[in-house]
């Protein structure tokens, strides 16, 4: 009686935490796995057992069920390690990329930023080394540590003005990179383009007021 009470408790307590616990459900419609919230009519791309290969284009809505689901988010993780997933079309419903979202996908070539998005957390595209440009739109604000981590393929980046963050280790060893404007940061954050020997010019606004240890290391 008291293993049932405990088990109970604990299933009250995780609902409390989140009261959209017992109203998800995972679905796979057209070689995409979701999580659909049905509280908000909302579906967020999930991880699936069968890794992601080839184009994927994301839609900004399903229909499960006969009711209609608007695409809002990929969640952390969710196309971790897919070594086949070639490019990404992701709508402007949504509003959030998990962490790691496509970390390690080192034959991602193609793949855009909607503008709904405001903050391209870490470790997003760590070690996505056939990426060879990036537009990071005029809605994100910050950019996480290890972001672009190990991203050697990459030539170009477009950092726009709105940016005021740039975490640590950001665009570590990003090896063909050429050159870079940042925007009015105030501080260069720790190993930001550490080993980027590909560099060649830079610049770096009036309202930097600090720059991190071997932010520039290994710039040859």
């Amino acid at each position: 009686m008291k293993k049932a009470t405990t088990y109970i408790l604990k299933a009250l307590f995780l609902i409390c935490l989140n009261p959209l616990y017992i109203l998800a459900e995972e679905v796979e419609i057209d070689g995409i796995k979701y999580n659909l919230i049905k509280k908000t009519n909302e579906a967020t791309v999930i991880s699936k057992e069968m890794q992601y290969t080839g184009d994927i284009i994301i839609p900004s809505s399903i229909i499960f069920e006969e009711i209609e689901y608007d695409v809002t988010g990929i969640e952390h993780s969710a196309f971790n390690n897919c070594y086949g997933l070639t490019s990404v079309s992701i709508p402007n419903s949504v509003t959030s990329i998990g962490e790691s979202a496509f970390s390690n996908c080192y034959r991602l070539n193609c793949v855009n930023i909607p503008n709904t998005l405001t903050s391209i957390e870490q470790q997003v595209f760590h070690g996505c080394s056939g990426l060879t440009t990036i537009t990071i739109p005029n809605s994100v604000t910050s950019i996480g540590i290890y972001a672009f981590y190990g991203c050697t393929g990459l030539t170009s980046v477009t950092i726009p003005s709105s940016v005021t963050f740039i975490g640590k280790n950001a665009f570590h060893n990003c090896s063909r990179l050429t050159s870079i404007t940042i925007p009015n940061v105030t501080t260069i954050e720790e190993y930001s383009f550490c080993g980027c020997s590909g560099l060649t010019s830079i610049t770096i606004p009036n309202s930097v007021t600090s720059i991190g240890i071997y932010a520039f290391s290994n710039c040859i």
